[in-house]
C-alpha cells in the first residue's frame, strides 16, 4: 500500500467516525424541544458542508499522479482541522 493510500485510509476511517457522530447527533435533535431544534439543525448542517468538502479535496488527493497528492495534502488538512473544530463545537452545544 503506497503512502497515498494509506493516508487517504486513514482520513476514510476517521470520516466514518465523523458520520456516526452526526447520526448521534441527530438522535438528539430528534429528542429536543422546538427552541434547540433550528439551532442543532445548523449545527449539522454545518458539519455536513465541512464533511462535503473534505470528501471533495480526498477526492481530487485519490486522483493526482505520482507526488502531487503531497501538494494537496495540506487543503486536505486545513479542511480536516475545520470539520474537527465543527464536530467539537457541534458535540459541546448538544452537550448544554
Amino acid at each position: 500500500m503506497s503512502k497515498k493510500d494509506a493516508y487517504l485510509e486513514k482520513l476514510h476511517s476517521k470520516l466514518d467516525e465523523w458520520n456516526a457522530e452526526i447520526d448521534k447527533l441527530k438522535a438528539k435533535l430528534d429528542a429536543a424541544g422546538a427552541e434547540k431544534r433550528v439551532e442543532y439543525q445548523e449545527q449539522i448542517q454545518n458539519l455536513k458542508q465541512k464533511q462535503k468538502e473534505v470528501e471533495q479535496k480526498m477526492a481530487t488527493m485519490r486522483s493526482a499522479g505520482g507526488d502531487a497528492w503531497e501538494d494537496l495534502k495540506k487543503g486536505v488538512e486545513s479542511a480536516w482541522d475545520a470539520m474537527e473544530s465543527a464536530m467539537k463545537a457541534a458535540k459541546s452545544r448538544f452537550n448544554k
